[in-house]
Parts: structure tokens; sequence; C-alpha cells
């Protein structure tokens, strides 16, 4: 091929760009605002409200610090276990930008739910009472590649959860492990409090105080004879011991029997 050739050829023939840097197609750009417009989500971390888009990077590790001096100045948009919604989605070159709860604007969020595609935007009606709102941007350093919007979704799985678990399931998740544990095998630990003490054992059959030694306890029973019987003795609001005895029929209590 002569030099005159290879150069006819370059000026028809676009030279590869970067990996991560194609422009998506409008196929592409239209799955990832359908799969994410009106949506709704856990909130699993504070969400500040703010004027400016909420940073975001695509591998998770946001500036916490950086959001909470927002929050400190404009207040929360939402708060751990808090539902909120998508109602606006805009592409750019570089990053996802959702509105949420309609943004931090004053009007009611429901009138301003829209789909932004390029510079044209189309309304969509929609129903709920979500609290305030703020923008995040999901921002990639080499333009946003074409995934499919339940791959974005995984990208914000730090602070939105988008799968329907109740609030109760969210708090669980946020517990050290040796409790989130006890909570599911249905026990009680020392270092519990007593919203954790209801998660793993439900609600008392009857409760007792007392002062001992200057301190004042008091006892949440669970079980009725014949049975297991158990105690969870509070200082404050935290479990400061748990014991197990069995009742018999006459509701008199001895130790647990003897393991074989």
């Amino acid at each position: 091929m002569t030099g005159r050739a290879l150069l006819a050829l370059l000026a028809v023939v676009p030279w590869p760009l970067a990996a991560g840097a194609r422009k998506l197609t409008f196929e592409e750009r239209i799955e990832i605002t359908r799969g994410l417009m009106a949506e709704y989500a856990t909130v699993k971390s504070f969400l500040p409200r703010s004027k400016k888009p909420l940073l975001f990077p695509s591998n998770g590790n946001y500036d916490r610090k950086a959001w909470d001096a927002v929050g400190k100045e404009h207040g929360p948009a939402a708060r751990l276990g808090d539902q909120v919604q998508i109602t606006k989605v805009d592409l750019e070159d570089d990053k996802i930008v959702l509105e949420i709860n309609g943004g931090m604007k004053g009007r009611k969020w429901y009138q301003r739910v829209e789909v932004g595609m390029g510079n044209r935007t189309s309304p969509v009606s929609g129903d709920g009472t979500p609290t305030a709102g703020t923008t995040i941007a999901l921002v990639f350093t080499e333009g946003v590649p074409a995934l499919p919007a339940a791959e974005v979704k995984k990208l914000l799985a730090p602070v939105l959860d988008f799968e329907k678990r109740s609030v109760t399931e969210q708090y669980t998740e946020t517990l050290p492990a040796p409790i989130r544990q006890a909570i599911k095998q249905n026990r009680a630990l020392e270092g519990m409090d007593r919203e954790q003490v209801l998660l793993a054992l439900g609600r008392p059959r009857h409760k007792t105080r007392e002062t001992k030694e200057g301190m004042e306890l008091e006892d949440w029973i669970y079980g009725n004879p014949p049975g297991k019987i158990t105690f969870v003795t509070f200082h404050g609001s935290k479990v400061i011991r748990v014991k197990e005895t069995y009742a018999g029929l006459g509701g008199s209590t001895a130790p647990p029997p003897a393991q074989p």
C-alpha cells in the first residue's frame, strides 16, 4: 500500500479509542436509563442534601468525610434504612448522574420525574412520599462503559440497595459479625442493646427491675415452664449478663442439664 493510499484510509477509518472510552450507542444509553429510572432503593449510608452532585467513584471508594461535611451544611436527604427513588437519569461522558427524590429543588419530586437523554428530557408520573432530595454522580475514570443497569446498581451498593429488603435486614447487615450471627440464631449476647435483643428474641414475657450493689438492673425474661427460661440482664442500655435455666411444671428453676 502506498503512503498516499494509507493516508486516505486513515481519513475514513477512525483511530481506536482507549479501553473504556468508547462512546455508548443509543441502545446502550436507553438500556441504562430505562433500567435506573424511577427505581426505588434503600439507603445504606448517610445521604446528604447537596447543591452539586455527590461524587461516587465507580470503585466504591467515595469521600465519606466530604459527604458528611455537605450534610452538616445542608442537612440529610436520607438516613440508613430510608427508601428513596431515582427521579432523573443523565448520562455524561464520564459519569451517570442520578437525581434522588427530585433533587434539592423545592418542587415536589413527582412533578419533576424525568428521563434524560442528551439535551432532551420527558416527564414521568409517579407516586410516593420520599423525604428530601439530592444528586449522586457515579464517576468512571475512562468514560461510562456499556454496562447493563443491573451492574450499575451493584456499583452503587455501598450507598444504595436496590433489592427489596426490609429496613430490619438493612440494619442487621451493619452490625458486627458476632451480633449478626447471634440474631440469626435467636440468641442474646453480652454487649447487645435493647433493639438488638428484640431482633434476636422478640418481646420478653416479663420484665423486672432491681438495684444491686448500687447498680440499676433490668431483667428481660423469656420462655415458659416447663422448659428453658432465659434471663437477659441490662445495665443502662447494654446487656451485661445472659443466663439460661430450666423450669419444671411448678415454675421452679434448675441449672441446665449436664451435657453428655
